[in-house]
């Protein structure tokens, strides 16, 4: 019954691919809810997102969660039998005697207006019960998963109130979580402030937060920011013998072995995000250091990740960046028709640059209200019109 932050956000993550590939709008309704519930239950004021809640709420576990029959049926009054039947209540329950409310049909997540008012009442019902603790440590790991995962989502589906969470959540993290040095500390309490230095995972989600912040708003200060918060992980965390990054710091504790974090589990390791938030930030910016670090990872994990892909999910990404290649599409002037269209469709190989310019090969020479196609800074002739860019694509 634990809600954790990051598996909302690599979950909502995923529905919203899904949705953007096949077009399914169950799997937008399961996107939207999953970042409803972060933004309505995990958020902090100003703007930073707790780590999770618990699974226990007056000492039982489950309890503000789960459902007896006829409690269902007195929350949701005339349509208590099409919720029933819908959630898959019954009198003995799913749990310990109680319901956990789920959808017994694969893939039927739509709701009919009957299940959707139960469920309103069902909501309001449970707001009235004892809430689970929340702990309300700010990670900035965890943070920047979600931060990527809003700034993805807004610029999708063209939702400005994400737009403008992001936004929020990305200015608290820069003033509250990284020091006046440029480097990322690893939590934060209203209480007791940020004091630990942060690991390599830190600033690999803020390097790949920061740029896809920068791709959906098209402001230059984003993608800056992406910019100092790779170079502290190329300084601080690179294993210049061996290639990929260590868990800690240069400047951290020193440790009788130093470790890394490459396997892929609950969430991504340090390499893996930092392989992907890399190779898209050089692709973005021209330079080349950032996809050498990236490449280095896939060095030193290559033979691993062809023995045992399932235990590098998220690497498997930066892989097939590297070997498929980045498409880099930059968008001049004021023509927000063209930056719909690349965000049209699911593109996981493609990089955006559009809005404030910022030096790079991408912007060099270019001007006017048109868009460029490239591969490896080399572009093909401007377009001007949707229809001509998406042929491009």
């Amino acid at each position: 019954f634990e809600k954790m932050l990051y598996d909302n956000a690599l979950l909502a993550r995923t529905y919203l691919h899904a949705w953007q590939v096949l077009g399914h709008d169950r799997w937008l309704q399961v996107a939207e809810e999953a970042i409803g519930y972060v933004l309505r239950d995990l958020r902090l004021p100003g703007g930073g997102f707790a780590a999770a809640e618990d699974a226990d709420s007056e000492g039982v576990e489950g309890r503000f969660y789960v459902w007896s029959e006829s409690q269902v049926r007195a929350a949701s009054g005339p349509d208590a039998d099409e919720a029933i039947t819908w959630y898959g209540v019954s009198p003995e329950g799913n749990f310990e005697g109680a319901n956990i409310l789920h959808r017994p049909v694969r893939g039927d997540l739509l709701r009919p207006s009957g299940v959707e008012r139960a469920r309103q009442a069902l909501f309001d019902v449970r707001e009235l019960r004892v809430r689970p603790g929340l702990d309300d440590k700010v990670l900035t790991e965890w943070n920047g998963l979600m931060l990527a995962t809003l700034a993805e989502a807004a610029a999708a589906t063209g939702r400005e109130d994400w737009l403008m969470t992001a936004r929020e959540n990305a200015d608290f993290l820069l003033t509250h979580l990284r020091r006046e040095d440029g480097r990322w500390l690893r939590s934060w309490q209203s209480e007791a402030g940020a004091r630990h230095l942060g690991y390599a995972a830190d600033h690999a989600a803020m390097v790949d937060a920061l740029t896809r912040l920068g791709e959906a708003t098209g402001e230059a200060r984003w993608t800056d920011e992406a910019i100092s918060s790779a170079d502290l992980l190329l300084d601080l965390f690179t294993d210049r013998v061996n290639g990929g990054f260590f868990t800690t710091g240069d400047d951290a504790e020193r440790l009788v072995t130093r470790p890394k974090d490459v396997l892929d589990n609950a969430h991504p390791s340090a390499n893996s995000l930092a392989a992907v938030a890399l190779l898209r930030l050089g692709a973005l910016t021209g330079e080349r250091r950032y996809t050498e670090a990236a490449e280095s990872v896939l060095l030193l994990l290559g033979r691993l990740v062809a023995d045992h892909p399932t235990a590098f999910g998220h690497l498997l990404g930066a892989v097939d960046l590297l070997h498929a290649g980045i498409t880099e599409v930059v968008v001049t002037g004021q023509r927000p028709d063209l930056v719909e269209a690349v965000r049209g469709t699911y593109r996981p190989n493609l990089v955006l640059a559009w809005g404030e310019p910022r030096p790079g090969p991408l912007w060099d020479g270019r001007d006017g209200d048109r868009a460029w196609v490239c591969r490896d800074f080399a572009c093909r002739a401007p377009v001007d019109d949707v229809e001509s860019l998406l042929a491009e694509l």
